[in-house]
């Protein structure tokens, strides 16, 4: 009966993660999806206190198994609610390397207790720990690369180094299943090593611009390790959980390349970011045109449609409330307002959507990349603010520019452009924009919280 018991919440809790997965694909109903799955993940540990056996024992040492889940939820939870909008990424890297490092350590766990086991088990413990081990490192890089404490590494070798580590990785896979007594025990230790090694070399070289691409990468092979270990204990839930994390996370970084323009492989191996690119006039034969706080309420206020271009720089501001008030006094002089979201704007996949979620802002006013573009002809004033890479003309004109083809916001087919930025330093991703410098451009700028603030008082007196 405990079995049945068991087996039914699994079954449960995996029909959770379904139905949340789906909930979260649109704003209004993510925080009911992300609560579903949570319950059904403790409906599934709780069970699994409760009802499992193993030969006949019930699960012991429950007392520090409940300390340790006290433990981990104070400090997940302490986490979550003192991260700011531009530490979210940060956090979900964080995250993600903690499940990568929970995967690795599963593997290592299970090829001790199972020493004797079957090629194909060894093969699931050695894929679990070599994908969770990349995960964690990678993870721990990309985290330190977000939190701007790692600067990006690139040399031409690190590529041809990458690739010699990952065969090397995988013969000795090879070798350690087929002739388990090559190696020995030291075999586990010697994987650990090298893919911890790999995870690291393989994150560093990877330009700015493209981590949101990265991230969704790493979130997809934790999932993958996960799953690994689901199968090792032949546990539902948590093979249920680890592919629906690592398909939907490896379907999200296939559709983010493809907004990009760039294939998965050009991502990891053509890294852009760090180094300006791009063969832009001089910035002595360029003028760069200001506008007023006034002259931007006026140009604004007697507009028919406005377009609101939110990049990092919004995040960095947390302005994101002040930006939902200046688009909530447009509208209250009659004034179209919407927000053009870039798929990789920000730092993490969804950025702007969650932060822009976070200020209530409706989710029909947030207009994908290639609805936006073909609004923009129509737009009188496209206000850009702390957004840069996205909204580069070079990825359409400048074959020399490392973005060149990557699909942008077209906000030079707007009427009238107006850039928030604090200066002129170039974006994220270490490109000039010669965008600051179009006909259609004037700069507002200043701190971008500020900057709305007072842009907003100037709008009410218009």
């Amino acid at each position: 009966m405990t079995s049945f018991f068991l087996e039914l919440s699994y079954l449960l809790g995996s029909i959770t993660f379904v139905v949340g997965l789906k909930k979260l694909s649109h704003p209004e109903t993510a925080r009911k999806g992300n609560l579903l799955a949570a319950a059904g993940m403790g409906l599934a540990i709780l069970a699994t206190i409760l009802f499992h056996e193993h030969d006949g024992e019930r699960i012991g040492n429950i007392g520090w198994i409940v300390a340790a889940m006290g433990i981990g939820t104070f400090i997940g939870w302490t986490m979550a609610m003192k991260v700011k909008m531009t530490g979210m990424p940060q956090m979900v890297s964080f995250f993600n390397g903690m499940g990568g490092a929970c995967a690795a350590i599963i593997s290592i766990v299970e090829y001790h207790s199972h020493p004797e086991g079957a090629a194909g088990y060894f093969v699931v413990v050695f894929l679990g720990l070599i994908i969770g081990s990349i995960s964690f490192s990678g993870s721990m890089v990309a985290y330190g690369k977000l939190d701007e404490k790692i600067k990006d590494f690139s040399a031409k070798w690190l590529t041809v180094f990458n690739l010699i580590l990952l065969a090397v990785i995988i013969g000795i896979l090879v070798v350690a299943v087929n002739s388990p007594a090559t190696f020995g025990p030291s075999v586990l230790w010697i994987l650990l090593a090298i893919s911890l090694l790999y995870g690291v070399l393989f994150v560093m070289p990877i330009g700015g611009a493209d981590m949101p691409v990265v991230i969704s990468l790493l979130n997809s092979l934790t999932g993958m390790a996960a799953a690994f270990g689901g199968f090792l204990y032949d546990n539902q839930i948590m093979l249920t959980g680890g592919i629906l994390v690592g398909s939907a996370g490896t379907i999200l970084t296939v559709l983010m390349c493809k907004a990009m323009n760039r294939s998965l492989l050009n991502v990891i191996i053509g890294s852009f970011g760090g180094s300006a690119g791009g063969t832009s006039a001089a910035k002595d034969d360029q003028t760069v045109k200001e506008i007023n706080l006034t002259d931007a309420a006026i140009l604004c206020s007697y507009a028919s449609k406005v377009c609101i271009v939110p990049g990092y720089g919004l995040a960095v501001a947390q302005a994101q409330h002040i930006c939902h008030d200046l688009e909530k006094q447009l509208e209250a002089k009659g004034v179209d307002v919407y927000y053009a979201i870039h798929p990789v704007a920000g730092r993490m996949p969804g950025h702007m959507n969650v932060l822009l979620a976070e200020a209530d802002v409706p989710y029909p006013k947030l207009i994908e990349m290639e609805d936006a573009n073909g609004m923009m002809n129509s737009t009188d004033v496209a206000i850009i603010v702390g957004a840069n890479d996205v909204v580069n003309p070079s990825a359409e004109n400048d074959p020399s520019s490392p973005i060149y083809g990557m699909p942008v916001i077209q906000v030079w087919e707007a009427k009238n452009i107006i850039v928030m930025k604090r200066s002129m330093r170039s974006g994220y991703a270490g490109i000039e924009n010669p965008l600051f410098f179009h006909a259609k451009t004037k700069m507002l700028f200043g701190d971008a919280k500020d900057t709305l603030q007072k842009l907003v008082g100037e709008v009410k007196m218009t």
